[in-house]
């Protein structure tokens, strides 16, 4: 007899640091391609993240509306958003960090909660960006503790794949880290026949990494 197991949902809003890759960006990956392997088959993981996503344009694309109509109780929500909110010569997408960015993620946690799942805000992931000395220049300093802020101010969970991001590459350093991105010569892969120089997006590799980074937190929280 096969009995069916319940599987707890994991729903993702979020930007192209999150977001599934077809076969024709390949190597880029999000991290939230690769979380579901990690967290074993009990888990079903839903990933709404989209390339170039702010808080602001998720919502008024319909997207958060659509896990609205599909979470429920004892799901999860989670919530990175940061590195498209933060373009100001775009108002589709650009958002104040310590207003409308923060109104915005008070939205995201409500929708949660009304449907009694639990929202994880996830600070946004870093950039490869270093200083001379090393470290690495957190580029969403302002969104950064905005979300903390609302973490806070809603006693929400939060994982800090901001610092936890920066600790990584900071390990691995300059050159090394440049294995977790999407910086490569021409001519190794044939989506990019110029090759690639972001700083910003990871390669399978690198999405898995950050995943970990992730799946650590939750196991911390014991969720």
């Amino acid at each position: 007899m096969n009995v069916k197991i319940e599987k707890t949902k994991i729903f993702l809003a979020g930007d192209s640091t999150v977001a599934n890759n077809p076969n024709s960006t390949y190597p880029q990956a999000g991290w939230g391609q690769m979380i579901g392997e990690l967290l074993g088959e009990s888990i079903e993981v839903h990933n709404y993240a989209l390339n170039g996503r702010s808080t602001k344009s998720f919502i008024d694309e319909g997207w958060l509306m659509k896990i609205k109509n599909e979470i429920s109780r004892g799901d999860y929500l989670f919530i990175q958003f940061g590195h498209n909110d933060e373009k100001k010569e775009d108002p589709t997408r650009y958002t104040e960090p310590f207003t409308s960015f923060k109104n915005n993620l008070k939205e995201y946690i409500g929708v949660a909660k009304n449907k009694e799942a639990t929202p994880i805000l996830i600070t946004p992931v870093n950039r490869r960006n270093f200083d001379e000395h090393g470290k690495i220049i957190n580029t969403h300093k302002n969104y950064y503790e905005a979300m903390i802020e609302v973490a806070k101010e809603t006693q929400t969970y939060v994982i800090d794949l901001c610092k936890k991001s920066q600790i990584l590459f900071e390990n691995y350093g300059y050159e090394k880290s440049k294995e977790l991105f999407m910086i490569f010569e021409s001519g190794k892969y044939a989506n990019y026949p110029d090759g690639s120089r972001d700083n910003t997006h990871f390669n399978y590799f690198g999405a898995k990494k950050i995943a970990a980074l992730v799946a650590e937190d939750l196991t911390k929280l014991n969720l």
